[in-house]
C-alpha cells in the first residue's frame, strides 16, 4: 500500500504539468471535486456505507478536506499555472516530513535520532533530484512562492489534524465529506476565473485526477494515516519527487542525470530509516 500510494501521488505533478496550459486551476479543481463527490457518493449509496455518527467528526472531516484538498491542491496548481516548475514546487512540498517531525517533537512526541537522520537524508536526496532544475530560474516570485508555501502548510496541518482528531471511518463516506467541503471553498474562487477549460484536451487529465488521484491516492493516504504514525507516513512523500522525475523521463523525455540517480538512492535510504523505526505515536 505505501509504495502504491507513492506511485499514484507522483502522477499529480505530471497531470499538473500537462493540464495547466489548458485550464484555470480553481475551475479545474472545482470540477474535479464535483465529479469525485458524485463517484464516491454513488459508491456510498450502492454499498450502504455508514456515515460518521457525531457532528464533531463531520466537522473534523470537513476541515481536513479544506486543508488537504482545497489548500494543498489549490496552492500547487495555482503556483504551476503562474510559472513555477514541477521541480521547485515538489521541493517546497517535500519539506513536509521535516515540519511534521519538528511539530511532533515540539509537542513531546519522541522522534529518534535514526528518524532524524532518515529525514535529513531524504531531504538531501530530494535536493539532488530536483536541485539542478532551479538553476537560472525565473519562476520564483512572491505570488508563486506564497502559493507554494500555502500548499506546504495545508498538507502538513491537514495530515497532523487528521491523525490527531479523526476517528477510524469508512474511507468512502469520509471522502465525500472532505471533497464536498473542498469544493464549497474552491467554487467561489473558480467563479472569478474567466479562462475556459479546453475540454477536448483536458478530459483525460480530469478522469485521471478524479478516479486515480482523488479517489485512489487520497483514500490511500487516509488509510495510511489511520494505520501508521504521522512521521512514518509523511516520510513517504520524500519519494514522490524522485518518482515523478522518472515518470517525466519516460513520458516527456526529461533527462535524468547521474546526480538524479544518486539522489533517488539517498532518498530511498532516508525513507527506509524512518519507516523501519518502531513508532507508536
Amino acid at each position: 500500500m505505501p509504495w502504491l500510494f507513492v506511485l499514484i501521488w507522483s502522477t499529480g505533478f505530471i497531470v499538473a504539468r500537462y493540464g495547466m496550459p489548458y485550464a484555470p486551476p480553481m475551475k479545474f479543481l472545482a470540477y474535479r471535486y464535483l465529479f469525485s463527490v458524485l463517484c464516491l457518493g454513488a459508491w456510498v449509496w450502492l454499498a450502504r456505507v455508514t456515515w460518521p455518527t457525531t457532528k464533531a467528526q463531520w466537522g473534523h472531516m470537513a476541515l481536513t478536506g479544506v486543508l488537504m484538498h482545497a489548500g494543498y491542491l489549490g496552492g500547487v496548481w495555482t503556483a504551476v499555472k503562474a510559472g513555477m516548475g514541477a521541480g521547485l514546487i515538489a521541493l517546497i512540498v517535500g519539506l513536509q516530513p521535516v515540519l511534521t517531525a519538528w511539530w511532533l517533537s515540539s509537542q513531546g512526541a519522541q522522534v529518534s535520532r535514526r528518524q532524524w537522520l532518515g529525514l535529513a537524508l531524504g531531504l538531501s536526496g530530494l535536493v539532488m533530484v530536483v536541485g539542478h532544475k532551479l538553476d537560472a530560474s525565473t519562476e520564483v516570485s512572491f505570488y508563486t512562492l506564497g502559493f507554494g508555501l500555502l500548499a506546504l502548510m495545508s498538507i502538513t496541518l491537514g495530515t497532523l489534524y487528521q491523525k490527531r482528531w479523526l476517528q477510524p471511518c469508512d474511507v468512502r463516506s469520509a471522502g465525500v465529506i472532505q471533497l464536498a467541503s473542498a469544493g464549497l471553498v474552491t467554487l467561489p474562487l473558480a467563479l472569478l476565473e474567466s479562462e475556459p477549460i479546453a475540454w477536448d484536451l483536458m478530459w483525460g487529465a480530469m478522469v485521471w485526477s478524479v478516479l486515480v488521484l482523488t479517489i485512489g491516492g487520497s483514500s490511500l493516504l487516509y488509510m495510511l494515516l489511520q494505520r501508521g504514525a504521522a512521521t512514518q507516513v509523511t516520510s513517504l512523500l520524500y519519494m514522490v519527487p524522485p518518482t515523478t522525475a522518472v515518470m517525466a523521463w519516460v513520458l516527456f523525455d526529461e533527462p535524468i542525470h547521474a546526480l538524479t540517480v544518486l539522489g533517488i538512492a539517498v532518498t530511498a535510504l532516508g525513507v527506509s530509516l524512518v519507516v523501519q523505526q518502531t513508532d507508536k505515536r
